[in-house]
């Protein structure tokens, strides 16, 4: 199948020109803003894979109902038809969110790993758009520089409880306050 409609500026595409790419292309939509997603790095995966299992066996051990999910999974974040995203780690809490095809709204966690195409992104409008439609918890993880940022965002919209870590460092989780994992140890 072919995107419906071609636009040589990257505006004005719809959840529906998504949907309809080929089986193995995969794109992500901000604001109609259309993004091509090229293939990860295995460093990018090995992450992705580890923080995944590290979430869901802590979630299961706690008899927790969060599923955990890794990408790709699609969130519909603003439940419109101009957004479309696939984070590297989705948690969701509320099960009235999971459809068939991802998660309508807000997840609880989202965990993006950076890659040289995705780094702008992650740190600037990402960033912003998981915050305003009501994220909870944002990690972006850097295997470059072997950062860790989270962003625990709060309800008054003046507070968040932001830090820097790195690999070697504690990774703690403020939605799950038993949560912890040191990265350096994982890899």
């Amino acid at each position: 199948m072919a995107i419906s409609h071609i636009k040589t500026d990257n505006i004005g595409y719809t959840v529906d020109d998504i949907l309809s790419l080929p089986d193995g292309k995969r794109a992500e939509l901000i604001d109609g803003h259309w993004y091509d997603m090229a293939t990860p790095l295995r460093i990018h995966q090995r992450i992705v894979m580890l923080i995944s299992n590290a979430l869901h066996d802590f979630i299961k051990n706690k008899g927790g109902s969060c599923e955990v999910y890794p990408a790709p999974f699609a969130v519909f974040l603003n439940n419109d038809n101009k957004n479309y995203l696939e984070p590297d780690v989705t948690v969701i809490c509320d099960p009235n969110k999971l459809t068939d095809i991802g998660c309508e709204g807000a997840p609880d966690l989202v965990v993006e790993v950076t890659s040289p195409s995705t780094e702008k992104r992650d740190y600037g409008v990402k960033l912003f758009k998981y915050r305003a439609a009501g994220v909870r918890e944002y990690w972006i993880i850097n295997p470059e520089k072997r950062m860790i940022n989270t962003f625990a965002f709060s309800q008054d919209e003046d507070s968040e409880n932001a830090s820097m870590r790195s690999f070697d460092d504690e990774l703690t989780c403020a939605i799950f306050p038993d949560f912890s994992i040191r990265l350096s140890e994982l890899l």
